[in-house]
């Protein structure tokens, strides 16, 4: 049974975290992910966790309290500040038995700089997240979420992965993404990067909402063939559930995992 993982960044934003966690694994999920968590007790984070039976499979770190800011890891001026982020990051997870840790880059204009920054930054954080045996993520973003954010296609995510060379440093590979970026069939994009992927996460494309189908100009895909195919490339994680629901609610649209059951 293929497993899916709720993202409570975008699945019941009105809710506080514990009862997020409450609702995913009421309504099927198998695992659940976050954002940023840091305004919840991570003591009541846990005993939702507990109570549910549900993995945290990724939190995000700080992404910074300035204007236009979207993450620190990458930008050269803001070294101490990055590093308090994956060390808070960390700690959270620890907190909460969260699987990993991923490490938001920020808007850097994509400079030789930065991206040394960047790799010192993500050489940091594998180090501090192996000594409780979690990884770290890193996720290329699409140029219509944020023209000059650091890390943009999985090529260049898996030249960071291999310069970098920690182990437990990994691809967070989101279809949403992809398919705008990487210039190819998503199938072919997942193939080649699978040695290197830590997790997936989901949603239809070009309207990023419920996971049913991909329309690309690199052609369609029907989640239904593309999510045994992956797990067949050796793929054993849940799917992040991350799409914006075209209802009313999320249990209005929760039909598209059925097929799936």
């Amino acid at each position: 049974m293929i497993r899916f993982s709720a993202n409570l960044g975008f699945l019941w934003k009105e809710l506080a975290l514990p009862d997020a966690i409450r609702r995913a694994a009421a309504t099927g999920f198998d695992a659940v992910e976050c954002h940023e968590p840091y305004a919840f007790d991570p003591a009541d984070v846990r005993a939702a966790l507990n109570e549910t039976g549900l993995e945290m499979v990724s939190l995000n770190t700080f992404t910074g309290d300035q204007p236009g800011d979207f993450g620190l890891a990458a930008l050269p001026d803001r070294v101490d500040e990055a590093r308090a982020a994956i060390d808070q990051a960390i700690a959270y997870a620890d907190a909460i038995d969260c699987t990993a840790v991923s490490v938001v880059a920020g808007r850097s204009g994509r400079t030789a700089e930065s991206e040394t920054v960047y790799r010192e930054n993500l050489a940091y954080a594998a180090l501090q997240a192996a000594a409780s045996s979690r990884k770290i993520l890193i996720e290329p973003l699409n140029t219509g979420v944020a023209e000059d954010y650091h890390l943009v296609t999985t090529a260049a995510a898996i030249e960071t992965i291999e310069a970098v060379a920690a182990p437990n440093l990994k691809l967070m590979l989101d279809t949403f993404h992809s398919s705008t970026m990487d210039g190819q069939p998503l199938r072919d994009v997942i193939a080649g990067a699978m040695s290197h992927i830590g997790h997936i996460q989901i949603s239809a494309f070009p309207d990023r909402g419920e996971p049913d189908r991909i329309q690309s100009a690199w052609g369609d895909i029907n989640f239904g063939e593309l999510l045994p195919a992956t797990e067949a490339m050796g793929y054993a994680r849940p799917f992040g559930a991350e799409y914006n629901p075209r209802g009313d609610s999320v249990e209005a649209g929760l039909s598209w995992m059925a097929p799936f059951r």
